[in-house]
Parts: C-alpha cells; sequence; structure tokens
C-alpha cells in the first residue's frame, strides 16, 4: 500500500453538528436531526446523567468511476449534546429514524396526582 492511501485510510472524518430543531409541547420534546447517509446501524444514543448524546457515521463514498463533483454531505460524523433536566421521563425516551431524519421523543414526567388514602379498618 502506498504512503498516500495509508495516510488516506487513517484520516479522520470531518465531525458536524447535524441541523437541529427542538420544539416543546404539552406531552414532551420533539427533537428533529438531519443525518442525511446515517443507517441506524451507524448511528448511537447515549445519556448519561443529564446529557443525551446523538453520534453518527456516514460513509458516503463514490463508486469506482465515479468523483464528487460537490460534496456536501460525504464521509463524515456528525455529533450532537443536549442537556435535558429532570421533567423528561427518562425510562420513555424514543427515536426513530426516516428518510435521514432522526426524530427523538422525550416525554415528561407525568405528574403526580393528588391521592386520598383509604384508612382500613381492624
Amino acid at each position: 500500500m502506498s504512503e498516500v492511501a495509508k495516510k488516506e485510510a487513517v484520516k479522520e472524518l470531518s465531525r458536524f453538528r447535524p441541523a437541529t430543531d427542538i420544539l416543546e409541547r404539552e406531552d414532551g420534546f420533539h427533537i428533529f436531526m438531519d443525518m442525511p447517509g446515517v443507517s441506524r446501524e451507524d448511528m448511537a444514543i447515549d445519556l448519561e446523567e443529564d446529557e443525551l448524546t446523538v453520534t453518527g457515521r456516514s460513509d458516503q463514498c463514490p463508486l469506482p468511476g465515479e468523483k464528487f463533483v460537490e460534496a456536501q454531505f460525504g464521509a463524515c460524523e456528525y455529533v450532537r449534546s443536549i442537556s435535558i433536566s429532570d421533567i423528561v421521563d427518562r425510562e420513555r425516551i424514543k427515536a426513530s429514524l426516516e428518510n435521514g431524519v432522526l426524530e427523538l421523543f422525550l416525554p415528561k414526567v407525568e405528574k403526580v396526582q393528588p391521592k386520598r388514602i383509604t384508612i382500613q379498618a381492624q
């Protein structure tokens, strides 16, 4: 393998912060991230304490005989961290990926309703 090919093989991917929309609704937070070229297998969503981190890798490479005339997606890594508060129910977070858009749903913790305690007779 030539030295140039070796350098290309170990070249790190460019890292980008994906375009993101965050909507707060009554039921929780809806997050939409553009992740073009990233498959579900090349994506990770980690929750550690109060930080949700999304990482994804796109390996879009031209086929033999092809070359990019312009490349805005190409091979890259997407990374985005979002701080979450205690009003998010961490056990019910959901994620889906469709057409290059990651959708996260962070539901709000259900409000505790007042409850009357029944006194049992002995």
